[in-house]
């Protein structure tokens, strides 16, 4: 495998390779077209930022969307709330403890299809950015609406995931089976740190991620100061039992 870089909030020519390679996943894996995609993403582009799996000539094999906090109620609530699963996404949220002010969206992830004899490494290296990004920019929680066979291999590599309450798992968007789901990050980390010490090493600490350039944890700092999102009074919210 040729030597790839991560590439926290890419800007220019790499973030529009980005949008490129999300578009081509999303549609060989789901049939979405490019035109569907950022129809999809227009309320969510303010608070989109990319995470680029690139080579020395620019081109992006791999790459997750992310959706920081701070321009609104998170994707994957909004989602909670609509068909099919019409769920009080205010109280759901407030019954899982999550701090909305402080809680990502994986909104997108995937490496393009050329590449199947790799896509296992790349596949680790686009997960030990994602860890890298909630450690570094004190990120509470993961929001996800994950296809069943995502949120398998996840769960393999100990980035385990909670239905989110009042959910389940039901076609959406192309994907046979998806489910809203959750992950608090700090818990998430122990718990894969007790029972799968290699996963952690790898994923989370980044050791072992044979050729991918994997830059200092300074560099996944997100660059734009978080405003206060507009659904952060939840966090102070309790649901009775």
């Amino acid at each position: 495998m040729e030597q790839l870089r991560l590439v926290f909030d890419p800007v220019g020519s790499l973030l529009e390779a980005s949008r490129a390679c999300e578009a081509e996943v999303f549609h060989q894996r789901f049939g979405q077209s490019r035109a569907e995609l950022e129809e999809e993403f227009s309320p969510y582009e303010a608070s989109s930022v990319f995470v680029a799996l690139a080579d020395d000539q620019g081109d992006v094999h791999g790459a997750v969307r992310l959706l920081a906090p701070g321009f609104g109620r998170p994707k994957t609530l909004d989602h909670l709330s609509r068909a099919p699963w019409s769920v009080d996404a205010r109280r759901s949220a407030a019954a899982a403890r999550i701090d909305v002010a402080s809680s990502w969206d994986v909104a997108t992830l995937g490496v393009r299809g050329m590449h199947a004899h790799s896509r296992p490494v790349m596949a680790l290296a686009l997960y030990h950015a994602l860890i890298t990004v909630a450690r570094v920019n004190d990120c509470s929680c993961f929001l996800a609406v994950l296809a069943q066979p995502v949120r398998a291999l996840l769960d393999s590599v100990g980035i385990v995931t909670q239905p989110l309450p009042g959910a389940h798992t039901a076609p959406f968007d192309g994907s046979p089976a998806s489910t809203p789901v959750y992950a608090h990050i700090g818990p998430m980390l122990d718990r894969q740190r007790r029972e799968l010490p290699d996963a952690h090493r790898l994923v989370t600490l980044g050791i072992g991620l044979d050729g991918v350039l994997v830059p200092h944890q300074s560099a996944f700092r997100r660059r734009i100061p978080a405003a206060q999102p507009a659904w952060a009074g939840w966090v102070d919210e309790r649901v009775p039992a």
